[in-house]
């Protein structure tokens, strides 16, 4: 079961958090240079849609770890808080901010835009990390 469990979790993350990531870099570039092309708004979407299904990846991960019994260890603890500031940065920074360039697009938008994706997407990588390091593990890494 525990091979299940982390099969979908890890396959989740890729198809579900790979998408936003990818989407979320491209956006301010595109709605800066081509607003009225539809790619803005289409970036968008991709971000708002897989950030709802996305949420299926912390669920499984969190049943991995249950199953696996590392709900208290300090290397899942941290990702978990990483991946809570990576929500939140996509739902209370990103996103609102994409809905305004998509209204209008600002240069200073983009920047702080491109700045805030980038953190987003560097929280992402030190979870990807600490999921395959693991400290601690007796993996031998």
């Amino acid at each position: 079961m525990t091979a299940l469990l982390l099969s979908v979790h890890v396959l989740a993350a890729i198809v579900l958090i790979g998408p936003i990531a990818v989407a979320a870099s491209l956006f301010p570039r595109y709605a800066r240079t081509e607003p009225g092309s539809g790619v803005p708004r289409l970036l968008h979407r991709i971000c708002r849609g897989y950030a709802l299904a996305g949420i299926a990846v912390p669920v499984f991960g969190l049943a991995t770890g249950l199953q696996m019994g590392v709900l208290g260890d300090p290397w899942l603890l941290i990702s978990i808080a990483l991946t809570v500031a990576a929500a939140l940065l996509l739902a209370l920074v990103i996103l609102p901010a994409q809905v305004e360039m998509l209204a209008e697009p600002v240069a200073s938008t983009a920047k702080r835009l491109s700045t805030t994706t980038g953190a987003f997407n560097l929280l992402w990588a030190v979870v990807v990390v600490l999921m395959i390091v693991r400290p601690g593990s007796s993996t031998g890494v």
